[in-house]
């Protein structure tokens, strides 16, 4: 059970570890990578400044007890001047504490001002590095996004890449559908004109159809149009010859003299 759990949790941490490859990008790691370097250049210099600002604050206090020695020393002198060396003696006491204090001080000062020599040290090849650190990145950065980009017009070019593979299959996908509907639109045709399937309009007829209606057609109208040839002769040609119309204003026309008897019947008579 033990090595079931292992392996399941090996493949887990598989699975996430190739996720979160695919969704890192170098780009955006070095600039945290970055941003990690600046905020502790940013807690460096704090600390010079926190350490500046305690150094500061010794040497105060040292100037204070400087002037409190000197000050002690002074009011000794007048006591002693004035016969009160009991007076004397409780200042230079009170002297001689102050100074063991300002000792301590200047160790605690030499301490601190070594420090922040230190940090400044530590704080200026920081900078330095960082300031490297930036060029190298923008250098990286720039060669990543260049070849990213060259990544991807090599796979437009060779339409191996998502947006372009998008692009192929919806070109396919609408010449698959226009070769579909042409074989679609041929098979009806056939079926249509093998009598397969009938046309509802009744508008649809085959080659064969189409020309035995034009040849009636064309019969019919060389028909009617003997019909009419003949019809129109009949009209024009005379079944008589008409007579010969009177002549206004002049002589009537002479009438037609009646046939002359052959010889033969006059001798016959006689």
């Amino acid at each position: 059970m033990a090595g079931i759990f292992q392996r399941i949790s090996t493949i887990f941490r598989a699975k996430a570890d190739k996720a979160l490859d695919r969704a890192e990008d170098p780009r955006e790691t070095l600039d945290y990578s970055y941003q990690r370097q600046l905020d502790l250049l940013q807690k460096v210099r704090r600390g010079v400044a926190d350490v500046a600002t305690s150094r500061k604050r010794v040497e105060l206090q040292a100037s204070q007890l400087n002037a409190e020695v000197d000050k002690l020393t002074t009011q000794a002198q007048r006591a002693l001047e004035q016969g009160r060396e009991d007076l004397a003696r409780e200042a230079l006491t009170r002297k001689s504490g102050l100074q063991q204090q300002l000792g301590d001080l200047q160790a605690q000062h030499a301490q601190l001002q070594g420090e922040e020599e230190k940090l400044v040290r530590a704080s200026t090849r920081l900078q330095a590095k960082v300031d490297a650190f930036r060029t190298r990145k923008e250098t990286i950065k720039a060669t990543y996004s260049a070849a990213e980009a060259q990544t991807r017009i090599n796979e437009a070019f060779s339409g191996i890449s998502e947006e372009m593979g998008d692009v192929g299959l919806a070109v396919q996908r609408a010449e698959d559908k226009t070769q579909e509907m042409q074989a679609r639109a041929g098979a009806i045709d056939e079926l249509l004109a093998s009598g397969t399937l009938d046309d509802p309009s009744g508008t649809y007829k085959d080659d064969i159809t189409r020309e035995l209606d034009q040849l009636a057609s064309t019969s019919q109208v060389e028909d009617e149009l003997a019909a009419l040839r003949a019809k129109v002769s009949g009209e024009i040609a005379p079944a008589t010859k008409p007579a010969a119309p009177a002549i206004e204003g002049g002589a009537a026309a002479p009438k037609a003299q009646p046939a002359q008897q052959p010889v033969a019947d006059e001798e016959g008579q006689s």
